[in-house]
């Protein structure tokens, strides 16, 4: 089973409680605002602790029966609705970040292993560009290119497409199924739009209050 997950998680005005099992490569949680859907990968990726239950990816317990695996030994690839770019740090630095070890900004002279990212993602001619200075779409593509670079097990998606415009929507989803495809990296994608989900999704679980329905 690819993805075996049970987990619970009590906020003060929020309770989650999702039951999952699934091998589909391509999984997407679809769901209104405020229905639980970051909250659940942000427990997926380790970030956040669940009250209780099992996260088992691939068959490896990544939580429960007294395992708790930190966020980085997981290597779930989180890449956040706002991208979360260091606006200090050019295309090029943004995506070495990924692999860079310590705390200091990577170098401004791309390595190998980034430029790869970098002419993969077509995202070269804005290699030393800073984040306010590039497009939406190009912000988007360095913000997975910094996730892909560190090889994840699992690619986890939040709304990633949410700040583009549906002629970009339609353009990117397909750099996103062709970069999957090409990698083999199992992915969980959380949307409002249903258009998303079906371009997307192998299989799409519906999630209401913190409950997933559907599958």
């Amino acid at each position: 089973m690819l993805f075996d997950i049970n987990i619970r998680k009590q906020l003060p005005s929020f309770s989650l409680d999702i039951r999952l099992q699934s091998d589909a490569q391509k999984l997407v949680l679809l769901g209104a605002s405020g229905s639980g859907k970051s909250l659940t990968l942000q427990l997926i990726a380790g970030l956040l602790k669940p009250d209780g239950g099992h996260i088992r990816i691939g068959g490896e317990t990544w939580f429960g029966n007294g395992c708790n695996l930190p966020a980085r030994r997981r290597r779930a690839g989180l890449m956040f609705q706002d991208y979360a770019l260091f606006p200090h740090l050019t295309v090029s630095q943004n995506i070495a970040f990924g692999v860079q070890a310590g705390w200091r900004n990577p170098a401004k002279r791309p390595s190998e292993n980034v430029r790869r990212w970098l002419d993969l993602l077509q995202l070269e001619h804005v290699a030393d560009r800073y984040p306010h200075e590039i497009s939406g779409g190009q912000k988007q593509r360095t913000a997975l290119a910094r996730t892909l670079i560190v090889q994840p097990k699992l690619l986890l998606l939040d709304e990633p497409f949410s700040a583009l415009d549906a002629d970009l929507r339609r353009h990117t989803r397909r750099e996103l199924l062709q970069l999957q495809q090409q990698s083999g990296i199992p992915m969980i994608l959380i949307t409002h739009d249903a258009t998303d989900a079906e371009a997307l999704g192998d299989e799409i679980r519906r999630i209401e209050n913190g409950r997933l329905h559907g599958g």
